[in-house]
C-alpha cells in the first residue's frame, strides 16, 4: 500500500479512537485537566507571597499549622522506578503557595535544627542567637500522602490502530507513536495531631494523552533520564495528581470551621522567630517550682510591681496565664500574680 495512504488510514483511525478532536488543537486531547488531568507545580513562594501558583486553590490566610511526612516505603520504592523521588518537597510548596497552611519542618531539616539547639545548650553559639526553648510551632495536622496508582498505558489505542492494520503497525507505531493515555491517582489523609484521628482524606487523579513517538508531548528524551517530577512523563502526571488532591483537602477543611485553628500569618510566625524569649513556653496548667528560694510573686509582670508573696523552693505554682516581659501569670497557695520565667521550672 502507498505510503501516503497508510498515513491517511492512520490519522482517521487516531482521531475516531479519541472522539475526532483536533490533536494540536489549543485545549484538545494534548492539555490535562484537572480531576482528570492537571498541571505542573511551578513558580516560588515566600513570607511576601506566591509566584504563579497555576492551578492551586488559595486563602486569605492559613488554617492551621500542617506537617508533612514522607509516604511508606513501598510508595517510595515504586516511584523509583520512575526515577522519581519522595514527593514531599513538592507537597510543601503547594501548601505554602496555596497560603491555607502554615507548613513546619518535620522532615530531614528536622535533625539539623535539633543539631543548633544542641550547640546553644553546650554554649557553642554566640550570644543572644534566640535558640531558646518553646518556640518552634506546634503541627496542628500531620498530612500523608500516597501514591496509589500509575500506568504508563492505561486504555491506550496504539495497539488498536495497529491491530487493524496488520502487518502495517510497524509503519503506523513510527507514523504516530501509538497515543497513550497516561494516568496517576493519589491519595492523602490529615490526621489531628494531638487526638491522632483522622480528619480528613481525599484523592487526586489525573488523565493525559501522549500522542508523540518518544515522550515528545511531555517533555521525553534525554530530560527524561535525568528524572524528577518536571521532566519526566510520570513525574508532571503524579504531580498534577497531587495538585488535584491537595485542593480537595483544603476545600474540607475550608468548609468545617471546627478544622481551623488559630494561627498567625506566614509573615507573623516567621517574625516571632525574631523575639527573644526568656524561657520555656508554660502552657496552662503546668505546675512549676521556683529554682531558688525567696522568689517573689508580683502583683503585675514588673520589676517595680508590689510583691504578693515570698516563695520557697516547694511552693508549687499553677500556670493560669500568658507569658508577659520575662514574667508568667500563676495562681500559688499564697494568691495568684505574676513570677519571673527564669526564677521557675516545670516540676
Amino acid at each position: 500500500m502507498n505510503p501516503f495512504k497508510v498515513r491517511e488510514i492512520l490519522a482517521a483511525v487516531v482521531c475516531a479512537a479519541i472522539g475526532a478532536i483536533p490533536v494540536f488543537a489549543q485545549g484538545g486531547v494534548t492539555s490535562t485537566k484537572q480531576g482528570q488531568g492537571g498541571s505542573v507545580v511551578k513558580g516560588a513562594a515566600g513570607t511576601e507571597g506566591r509566584t504563579d501558583g497555576g492551578n492551586l486553590e488559595h486563602c486569605a490566610a492559613p488554617m492551621a499549622a500542617m506537617a508533612v511526612v514522607e509516604p511508606q516505603d513501598t510508595v517510595l520504592v515504586a516511584l523509583s522506578h520512575y526515577n522519581l523521588r519522595s514527593p514531599v518537597g513538592l507537597i510543601r510548596m503547594m501548601i505554602q503557595q496555596s497560603n491555607c497552611f502554615i507548613v513546619v519542618e518535620r522532615g530531614v531539616g528536622m535533625s539539623n535544627m535539633m543539631q543548633e539547639r544542641a550547640l546553644a545548650n553546650g554554649g557553642e553559639l554566640r550570644q543572644n542567637s534566640n535558640m531558646g526553648g518553646g518556640q518552634m510551632v506546634a503541627a496542628d495536622f500531620v498530612l500523608t500522602p500516597s501514591v496509589v496508582f500509575s500506568e504508563n498505558n492505561a486504555g491506550g489505542v496504539g495497539g488498536a490502530v495497529g491491530g487493524l492494520l496488520g502487518h502495517k503497525a510497524a509503519a503506523a507505531t513510527a507514523v504516530a507513536g501509538g497515543v497513550k493515555f497516561k494516568e496517576a491517582q493519589t491519595s492523602m489523609l490529615v490526621a489531628d495531631s494531638r487526638s491522632g484521628v483522622q480528619v480528613a482524606a481525599a484523592e487526586g487523579s489525573t488523565k493525559k494523552a501522549d500522542l508523540a513517538a518518544g515522550g515528545a508531548f511531555f517533555g521525553g528524551g534525554a530530560g527524561a533520564a535525568v528524572g524528577g517530577y518536571g521532566n519526566t512523563n510520570e513525574g508532571k502526571i503524579i504531580t498534577a495528581a497531587l495538585m488535584d488532591n491537595y485542593n480537595k483537602i483544603v476545600t474540607v477543611v475550608r468548609n468545617d470551621p471546627a478544622l481551623q485553628r488559630n494561627v498567625g500569618s506566614l509573615k507573623q510566625e516567621a517574625a516571632a522567630g525574631a523575639v527573644k524569649h526568656t524561657g520555656p513556653g508554660f502552657a496552662d496548667g503546668d505546675v512549676l517550682l521556683p529554682k531558688i528560694a525567696n522568689v517573689k510573686l508580683m502583683a503585675q509582670p514588673a520589676d517595680t510591681a508590689k510583691a504578693v508573696a515570698t516563695l520557697g523552693r516547694a511552693d508549687e505554682l499553677v500556670v493560669i496565664g500568658a507569658e508577659k516581659d520575662g514574667y508568667i501569670n500563676v495562681q500559688g497557695a499564697n494568691g495568684s500574680g505574676w513570677v519571673k520565667i527564669v526564677l521557675v521550672q516545670k516540676r
